[in-house]
């Protein structure tokens, strides 16, 4: 069995405001990296990343020393014109209720709709475990996004759960573990092991 950590990056400004962060390549703030200070991941024998700053100062914290590889398709979504701006100063814009009342569920416009997003992560995900699998890894970390984690969750955990339920905090994540030989046939499961700092 591969066991996997999928951790969400740490605390940035805009997180902070609860500000719609997705190709904004901003850094961790002093409390984000404060917090991420405080945790003790197990050392994996590989760390896969998002390209944004956001989530290779995280696997720089949280795994020092270690090397990091790049998959460019588990950056976070284009949010296009919601982007880096939180709920109160969108109130009032008509695309933005137009997307609330779509339940989240309509392309944001200027951006990425959920199915664009959604199938950029899995197959990012999947260069992920395929490298993992290649190289007879038994664990592997990827610091990547929430809803980067969201869209992995909702397509393959052993738990059915809607997108946004399997929201985490900034730092939180999931433990989950895949059957190799099942996965490269073509039978794909993540196991859900546990939760850490749920949101």
């Amino acid at each position: 069995m591969l066991k996997l950590w999928l951790i969400r990056h740490g605390m940035t400004e805009g997180n902070r405001h609860g500000r719609y962060i997705g190709v904004t390549d901003e850094p961790l703030c002093e409390e984000g990296r404060e917090s991420l200070l405080q945790m003790a991941y197990p050392v994996p024998q590989a760390v896969y990343a998002s390209p944004m700053l956001r989530c290779t100062q995280t696997a720089g914290i949280l795994y020092p020393g270690k090397s990091i590889q790049i998959i460019d398709e588990l950056a976070e979504c284009d949010f296009g014109e919601f982007e880096n701006k939180n709920y109160q100063e969108l109130s009032g814009n008509s695309n933005y209720q137009k997307w609330i009342d779509s339940n989240g569920t309509a392309p944001f416009p200027g951006g990425e709709s959920r199915e664009e997003f959604k199938d950029r992560n899995l197959k990012g995900f999947q260069r992920a475990v395929s490298d993992s699998i290649r190289r007879k890894l038994q664990d592997a970390a990827l610091v990547v996004h929430g809803g980067t984690i969201m869209n992995l969750m909702e397509e393959y955990a052993n738990i059915e759960r809607p997108f946004y339920e399997w929201h985490v905090k900034n730092g939180g994540g999931y433990l989950v573990e895949l059957d190799e030989k099942d996965w490269v046939s073509g039978y794909r499961e993540l196991k859900l092991c546990y939760a850490f700092m749920e949101g």
